[in-house]
């Protein structure tokens, strides 16, 4: 288990800083899935785009990402960020006419399942992601 310290954030949303810390956990998944599912290819993205938007979320309407998972197992990855907000995601009507509210539909999508725990410290939000791995459970964590 790698574990890489995040700077918690609980303020407004910083385009400049939050894309900084969206590009430093896509470079921690980036590094994980190279050895995790090396042959993945277009489930690699998926990964991807999955853990960023539900790190973009956190940031967005949760006060900030306290922490992050990624987890391989038999054909699939799952990505777990953790939040200090107990309220769910709540995902937004489709609109053509208004910017962003497409990610939760796309988590959803590209995603075998996903779970919402509640908990004392917040919520953990999790999605499992089909992706052909080259290992029986490998795991990746930042935290707070």
């Amino acid at each position: 288990m790698m574990v890489h310290p995040l700077k918690e954030d609980n303020g407004p949303f910083d385009d400049d800083k939050d894309l900084r810390a969206v590009r430093q956990v896509r470079g921690v998944a980036r590094g994980f899935l190279a050895g995790a599912a090396p042959q993945g290819e277009d489930a690699v993205d998926a990964v991807l785009l999955v853990m960023s938007e539900l790190f973009t979320n956190a940031v967005r309407h949760a006060g900030g990402a306290t922490g992050l998972r990624l987890t391989a197992g038999t054909g699939t990855v799952s990505v777990t960020v953790h939040d200090a907000s107990t309220l769910p995601p709540l995902p937004l009507p489709l609109d053509a006419t208004r910017p962003g509210g497409l990610g939760w539909h796309l988590v959803k999508e590209l995603s075998a399942d996903v779970r919402v725990e509640v908990h004392a410290m917040g919520k953990s939000v999790t999605a499992v992601v089909p992706c052909p791995t080259g290992v029986m459970n490998r795991a990746a964590e930042e935290s707070s």
